[in-house]
């Protein structure tokens, strides 16, 4: 049975944004709102040298918003801009309907897409500590709040609900957040520990991080034309043509203005990517707002102090786009990910990025049954480019490259490596 959906209305204060930022604000509010199964009915938008204190909006225009709920008998009000918890009690004493911000709408989404037992944490740890300075101390005006859109996860929690309790919850998510993150951590180190070559997937949400990730691997994940259709970190291997093996690791889609409660709450998800040797930065090259989707990663990137990582650039979907492109960053491949023949072409992309960050190295390994664990060792951690048997000595002669943290690196190839 198809669930009836709610009818919404959005709200948005321009301020100081040029016409064209604000156009995307609302455009992409309008996706989050379809994302959480909400159908926009109307829109309201206000041009204001700076946002009102008591409504961010001002008392005529809740007027009008009043009257616009009334006659459209609309469920929810989502506001763009971030309401405070006075912002929200002078609102809800006029409108009816149930009124929440753009950070509850995305908490929400969060809370639809969480499969894994850490991510429901996440979104729990972070969906409390948002409505708790919410929650307490208006009464009627938070029990419009009701269910659906801006309720899931423990926004269902009842709003009777005492503080001590409240707070008592979100010291038991954070227990078990650190156990969690104590797995995650020695996963981490046991990976890099291995020399395996590791590659995160980055980029705005919706720009096909998760189709990629399916095509370049054997992995099965979630694949819809929506926000944050991934939300717990995935990691698969990946094989090259050349036998070399590296890890891909599909991480949550960002998007601007991305909530400081969710950078905090999935601290340990972002921190996956951390640990990568190289980033690929997927980007929707369709998308009429490409340029705003590059910087709000790129700025993402930095604020999580990544940017020291390589970052190549795949843009995608070009099976969608109408006339010319023009790529801003470097290096990049322009592709589209349902075209084998691009797949092929891609993965033959990314391993020449890889090798210039690859240090080579040559070894000389004995013909004897502990050589031939070492070789095997060597082929699975290293990519082993010649293999030469010297028969004089019964050795082979083995070149390759390998991680500059491998184990297989002398000092001297490391040095080399520095001087070149």
């Amino acid at each position: 049975m198809e669930t009836t959906k709610e009818k919404v209305i959005l709200v948005s204060v321009q301020t100081k944004q040029s016409d064209r930022q604000f156009e995307y604000e609302l455009d992409e509010l309008e996706k989050l709102t379809e994302t959480a199964q909400g159908q926009v009915v109307a829109v309201l938008t206000q041009k204001r040298d700076r946002k009102d204190g008591r409504t961010l909006i001002g008392k005529g225009k809740l007027e009008e918003l009043k009257h616009l709920t009334e006659e459209l008998e609309c469920d929810t009000v989502i506001f763009e801009q971030e309401l405070s918890p006075r912002n929200m009690k002078n609102i809800q004493q006029e409108i009816e309907c149930k009124v929440i911000d753009r950070i509850q709408l995305i908490l929400d989404i969060f809370a639809m897409r969480a499969t894994s037992k850490e991510g429901q944490l996440q979104v729990s740890l972070a969906q409390l500590n948002y409505l708790l300075p919410r929650l307490m101390g208006q009464g009627v005006n938070m029990s419009r709040l009701g269910g659906g859109i801006g309720t899931r996860g423990p926004g269902e929690t009842k709003l009777e609900t005492d503080r001590r309790h409240i707070n008592k919850q979100v010291t038991e998510i954070k227990r078990e957040l650190q156990e969690t993150e104590s797995h995650r951590e020695r996963a981490r180190i046991k990976r890099q520990s291995s020399g395996i070559f590791q590659i995160g997937l980055i980029g705005y949400t919706n720009a096909g991080k998760s189709t990629l990730l399916n095509r370049l691997t054997d992995a099965e994940t979630f694949e819809e034309n929506q926000l944050f259709a991934t939300l717990d970190p995935l990691t698969r291997k990946m094989n090259f043509p050349n036998k070399y093996q590296a890890t891909l690791t599909d991480t949550v889609g960002f998007v601007q203005n991305l909530p400081t409660q969710l950078i905090h709450a999935f601290h340990s998800t972002l921190e996956e990517s951390r640990g990568m040797d190289l980033f690929l930065h997927v980007v929707d090259a369709s998308s009429e707002y490409v340029e705003q989707q590059e910087e709000t990663v790129l700025n993402l990137i930095k604020d999580l102090n990544m940017q020291t990582t390589p970052i190549v650039t795949v843009y995608n979907k070009k099976d969608l786009l109408e006339g010319e492109f023009q790529p801003r960053l470097y290096p990049n491949i322009v592709i589209s990910s349902l075209d084998s023949d691009d797949i092929q072409l891609l993965k033959e992309f990314i391993w020449e990025e890889i090798r210039k960050l690859l240090i080579p190295y040559e070894m000389e390994v004995a013909l004897d049954k502990d050589g031939g664990a070492k070789l095997n060792s060597l082929q699975q951690d290293t990519f082993v480019e010649s293999l030469d048997l010297i028969e004089e000595t019964n050795h082979y002669l083995v070149k390759g490259f390998a991680k500059r943290n491998s184990k297989w690196l002398g000092e001297e190839n490391v040095d080399d490596a520095n001087d070149r």
